[in-house]
């Protein structure tokens, strides 16, 4: 069966996840974190992406980016598979991709879904939230972490990664404002119900909104 066409709107807010091969750990450790970003920081620039927000889970990737053009997502993407995966397999002594396949990825409704999706893709494993056990919502982000965007946007240090999107400007006036408004939205884990509907919409190719 053929695959559909992927759909990229430029000048749109777009969520992408990448993940690991059959589930396999792609960063085992910081050295694999930082890597990544510096992948993601050389091919973004060069594609003309801007990074609002990125989260580097164990077993996947999650981005929340807008692409200038619909072929530029792609060429993001394949710029960091080539400066990764071979820094990535000569470390760890193997061959082929890590990544299962293609990226996912899907445009989303920015007004509605931007900071969801901030939120989401900034929420990644133990290294970078605390996890209650006795609850199936989405953790809550512990402190400063390189395994996100996170501790930027909580005034926790400076990520050349990140170029900031006017809806989260528009949480505050100041910089102190909007780290202040974002660590309260923060301290609501996201419900399973809008984690869902994020990770369907992007697993899927859907639009994700109205």
């Amino acid at each position: 069966m053929a695959r559909l066409p992927r759909s990229v709107a430029a000048g749109l807010p777009h969520f992408v996840i990448h993940r690991g091969l059959n589930g396999q750990v792609v960063f085992h450790d910081d050295v694999d974190q930082r890597g990544y970003a510096a992948a993601l920081l050389q091919a973004s620039r060069d594609a003309g992406v801007a990074v609002h927000g990125y989260g580097l889970c164990p077993d996947e990737v999650r981005l929340l980016l807008t692409p200038p053009s619909a072929r530029s997502l792609t060429v993001m993407m394949q710029g960091i598979g080539r400066r990764y995966v071979r820094a990535y397999n000569v470390r760890h002594g193997r061959s082929g991709t890590p990544w299962d396949g293609r990226f996912r990825s899907t445009v989303i409704d920015a007004p509605h879904w931007f900071m969801r999706c901030l939120q989401h893709a900034e929420c990644c494993g133990a290294a970078s939230c605390t996890v209650d056990d006795s609850s199936d919502r989405e953790p809550v982000f512990a402190g400063d972490s390189r395994t996100s965007s996170a501790g930027h946007h909580l005034g926790l240090r400076v990520d050349d990664l990140i170029v900031e999107h006017e809806l989260f400007w528009a949480i505050g006036n100041t910089p102190f404002d909007r780290e202040a408004a974002y660590r309260r939205l923060r301290a609501q884990p996201l419900p399973p119900a809008i984690i869902d509907s994020i990770r369907n919409a992007t697993l899927k190719g859907w639009a994700l909104g109205d």
